[in-house]
Order: C-alpha cells, then structure tokens, then sequence
C-alpha cells in the first residue's frame, strides 16, 4: 500500500502493523503514491492500495488514477476525512471527495458506521477483481473518528 498520508489517516497507518503481510511504502506526494500503485498493479497484476490525505491529496493524485482507469488497473483508495461532526464546519482542506472520487472510481463509499470497514474493504477489494468495468478503482472515503474506533 502506497501511502502519503496527514493527521487524519494516522490510525489506517497504525493499523497497518496489524497485519505483516502487507508492506507499507511511505511516498513523498500524492503523484508517487498514486503512480507507483499504478505500476505496482500493472506489473503484478493485484490490485495496489493507496491512503491519501483528504480530498486535497486524492486531488493531487488524480491524473495517475485516470491514467489508471483507462488502463482497467485494478486500485483500491483509502481516502481520510475529517471527522463526521467537523465536516459540516467547512474546514480549509474540506471538499466533496466523493464527486473527484467519482471522476475515476467505479465504486466510492463513504464508511458511516465503524464496524462496517471490514465489510467495505472487502467490497472495495471486490470491485477491483471485476472484469470488463468502465473502472477497476474503488475508493473508500474514511472519516477520522471512523478509524478511531
């Protein structure tokens, strides 16, 4: 998983250790962890993950997840949010993530309920291993209390 994560995705980070089989690539900006998961997918043929920062980072991110989609490479986001209960603040770096989302992703999915990120991990991984779609990338938005627990 190619990660450039900020603040709001620490805990997807912490979780990581969590499970040894996966080996987490600290990327420099967007573009690195967005390209590389590309290539990864491309040259392996299994779906690559990335965590990106908010909206602003999967904006950063979006042209090698177009060049992804034209592709068919199969790529699962994981995208920060802010908390449930400061979205309706409108904070700087606050955007609609799932409409730039939507732009490159055949499924997008905001998590709302804890318990239900394993199921929608699941889904995500799922929409990557389907044949034939307008697009193999699906994005899972993760508000930061929604990690928290």
């Amino acid at each position: 998983i190619f990660a450039n994560p900020g603040t709001t995705e620490m805990c997807l980070v912490a979780a990581l250790d969590k499970f040894p089989a996966m080996r987490p690539v600290l990327c420099l900006h967007e573009t690195v962890a967005t390209g590389a998961a590309d290539g990864y997918a491309r040259m392996t043929g299994f779906p690559a993950g990335t965590i990106l920062h908010l909206g602003v980072g999967l904006a950063n991110g979006i042209a090698n997840l177009h060049n992804a989609r034209r592709a068919g490479v199969p790529v699962v986001n994981l995208v920060g949010e802010m908390a449930t209960w400061h979205i309706s603040a409108d904070a700087l770096l606050h955007m609609d993530i799932e409409a730039l989302a939507g732009t490159v992703s055949g499924w997008v999915r905001t998590l709302s309920i804890p318990a239900e990120l394993s199921r929608d991990i699941g889904n995500a991984m799922g929409h990557t291993q389907s044949q034939g779609q307008a697009s193999r990338i699906a994005t899972l938005i993760i508000p930061h209390d929604c990690q928290r627990e």
